[in-house]
């Protein structure tokens, strides 16, 4: 398959993924026997990976750290094929951390991150680095990133006329990417994320209309593709070539952990490539599958035969 133009340019969050899974019950205020992983994560640095491994040119424009974790997650970033020459390491900061307890059907229970090393990713840094946004194919940004910085990077993006993708990385972050919508090529996001993006929307149906309803409130405001996912009902997908519903693959959860980044990175890597809407969705939820099957964050040997072997 021919590549696109250009490189993807992905700014966002990186950080070390610790996810813990009970063998029993869980109780408040006490522990409980389990199985505890640590990965490299970040919803910016999964996307750039997961692109990567497909086969995409990816420059990534991240903070980390100058400790162990930091150098960990610069060097397997780099081996997975992500040019790592733009990550700012900052001295006497700790690199970024994902807490995650699932539960016994490997559901996320409750999560904590720590991504404050993100906030020294400041407008004058991306300024500084505007050339990268010249001749990308697409600006991928998650809203780890400070608001004056996701900002920037519209602004940048505009002037050299590449496509912006973005996700809202948790509810309580969606608000940053509101002011920003009409701006915007995709989203890829949860259905309690589209409420905290749209606060006066209350989709009128349920189950898997809903979603489709609330990816078309999406593009009624402006971004051109909006996919919005639920655990039960799959995803909804909307813009100009139609909408539509795709259900929720049957597979077994060993994790969930970097799903939705998968799906993200495959479906911009489906359109890119010039590959329909709803054949670029179906390739996200085959992504989305075999990483809820991996014990990790991203899966090692993804490729596009994979994804599609998953259609199978």
């Amino acid at each position: 398959m021919s590549q696109p133009h250009g490189h993807v340019l992905v700014i966002g969050s990186a950080g070390l993924d610790i996810v813990g899974r009970p063998r029993d019950q869980l109780r408040p205020g006490s522990s409980a026997p389990g199985q505890l992983r640590s990965s490299l994560g970040g919803v910016g640095r999964n996307v750039a990976e997961n692109l990567a491994r497909l086969g995409t040119e990816v420059v990534l424009i991240t903070a980390v750290g100058d400790d162990a974790e930091g150098k960990r997650l610069l060097n397997q970033t780099a081996e997975a094929g992500v040019d790592i020459g733009h990550v700012l390491s900052v001295p006497g900061q700790e690199t970024g951390a994902y807490l995650a307890v699932l539960d016994g059907v490997g559901s996320l229970h409750l999560a904590l991150d720590d991504m404050r090393v993100i906030e020294m990713l400041t407008p004058e840094f991306v300024r500084e680095r505007r050339d990268l946004f010249q001749g990308a194919a697409a600006v991928i940004l998650d809203a780890n990133l400070p608001p004056r910085t996701i900002a920037a990077c519209l602004a940048l993006a505009q002037r050299a006329h590449a496509h912006v993708a973005a996700d809202p990385a948790s509810v309580g972050l969606a608000p940053r990417l509101t002011p920003h919508l009409k701006d915007l090529w995709l989203i890829a996001c949860s259905e309690a994320e589209v409420e905290a993006l749209c606060s006066s929307f209350a989709a009128p149906r349920a189950g898997r209309e809903r979603t489709i309803d609330c990816a078309r409130r999406l593009v009624s405001l402006g971004v051109e593709v909006a996919i919005v996912t639920t655990p039960d009902f799959g995803l909804g997908y909307a813009g100009a070539e139609g909408s539509g519903h795709v259900p929720a693959m049957q597979t077994e959860i060993v994790d969930p952990t970097g799903a939705g980044d998968a799906l993200t990175a495959a479906v911009i890597f489906g359109l890119l490539n010039d590959i329909p809407l709803d054949e670029a969705v179906r390739l996200g939820v085959s992504a989305a599958a075999l990483t809820l099957r991996w014990r990790g964050s991203v899966v090692p040997d993804l490729s596009l035969e994979r994804l599609y072997a998953g259609l199978r």
